[in-house]
């Protein structure tokens, strides 16, 4: 390989495939770079596949950072599609040549918050995606899981309805929105359609989007579940032992009631409580004065019932009704993004940061080191 040709592969390096998230070039997606001494370069693009939706935009990011190479004085791209062999030495190494398996086990670093309510209706899905936004904002690795199969919502609280996710092989790529990787059963079935199953199909579905879904290496991993104590809380109480678990209710003392049951569930599970958050805490006035509308204290209540000395809930934050966070779920723009200084959102603000900011504790977990 001639210097022009180095330079030219140097420069794809900084192309970063839009789903995989990684340079094109780790990816093996380029191919043969050749240089002619008249600065005409040609590239070999392959593609993961046939219809890649990001085909347009790869191209587009190969054609430019080819051309800012010294010396190249045109570029033509030739697009290919990877083979089998090729797809699937792809997928070994992205899964670190490790057998599929459930990518977030006991010794993952990835932090797991598991979004749970009692009943439905508190905002528990407005709150995980602009949870996730907000850790996303600021520059940490964030993915979600729409486990409410029943009422997913996630998909358009994010501005994704209706994409599709891409499968390389027998993986799974998650869309992205807001830089946080989504997935989701209402990317699967048709738009409008209802979700019917019995506990078995739901079981197989969070286990598949937690071991064929390939989210990367994440930071953070937020889980929206449904309300209530069913199958897929338990399901996922099974899969996920050591997932943390918020609890979200509105200050009403009979929603919080119900809200303590979720997290009685998770404890039977071996899963860990670690907070409360009150939504709907009251609809600020232009007087300065706050009407509280579902009640108060049922989040600092709920929290305190909770709590026991050896493991203490605390009340993570209280979420006042707001016009403005409610706009953002329907047009799929979070209010964290359009409107940071509304009062919903600074205070969701201040709650990602107290869980983006936890650390995960070494016990029972693999590092990886051996002694001579």
């Amino acid at each position: 390989m001639n210097d022009a040709s180095e330079a030219v592969r140097q420069a794809l390096s900084r192309v970063i495939d839009p789903e995989l998230r990684r340079p094109i070039t780790e990816l093996d997606m380029v191919g043969g770079v050749e240089v002619g001494p008249d600065g005409a370069a040609t590239v070999d693009l392959r593609l993961t596949i046939v219809g890649c939706p990001a085909a347009d935009t790869i191209e587009r990011d190969v054609r430019a950072a080819a051309a800012s190479a010294p010396g190249v004085t045109s570029v033509a791209v030739d697009v290919t599609v990877m083979t089998r062999e090729q797809r699937d030495a792809l997928t070994a190494k992205l899964r670190g040549g490790r057998p599929k398996a459930l990518q977030f086990g006991a010794d993952s670093l990835t932090r797991i918050y598991a979004i749970t309510s009692g009943k439905g209706g508190v905002g528990k899905s407005t709150l995980t995606a602009n949870l996730a936004v907000v850790m996303a904002e600021r520059g940490l690795r964030v993915g979600v899981v729409d486990a409410d199969v029943f009422g997913f919502s996630i998909p358009g609280l994010l501005g994704v309805a209706g994409a599709k996710p891409t499968q390389v092989g027998d993986m799974i790529l998650p869309p992205v929105a807001h830089g946080v990787k989504v997935i989701s059963i209402g990317m699967f079935v048709e738009s409008g359609a209802a979700v019917s199953w019995r506990g078995p199909m739901l079981h197989r579905t969070i286990q598949q989007f937690l071991t064929d879904v390939f989210f990367g290496d994440l930071d953070v991993l937020l889980i929206d579940l449904p309300p209530g104590t069913g199958d897929i809380a338990i399901s996922l109480g099974q899969l996920l032992p050591h997932a943390e678990v918020v609890v979200v209710t509105t200050p009403q003392a009979a929603a919080a009631e119900v809200a303590e049951r979720s997290a009685l569930v998770a404890r039977q599970t071996g899963q860990t409580v670690i907070g409360v958050v009150e939504n709907m805490a009251g609809l600020p006035q232009p007087d300065g004065s706050v009407l509280e509308l579902f009640g108060s204290g049922g989040g600092a209540d709920a929290a305190a019932r909770l709590s026991t000395p050896e493991q203490p809930v605390p009340l993570l934050g209280s979420i006042p009704l707001s016009v403005r966070l409610r706009e953002g779920g329907d047009s799929g723009h979070p209010v964290v993004l359009t409107d940071p200084d509304d009062p919903a959102a600074t205070a969701i603000a201040a709650i990602a940061g107290v869980l983006a900011g936890r650390e995960r504790g070494l016990a029972g977990r693999k590092l990886g080191l051996t002694t001579r």
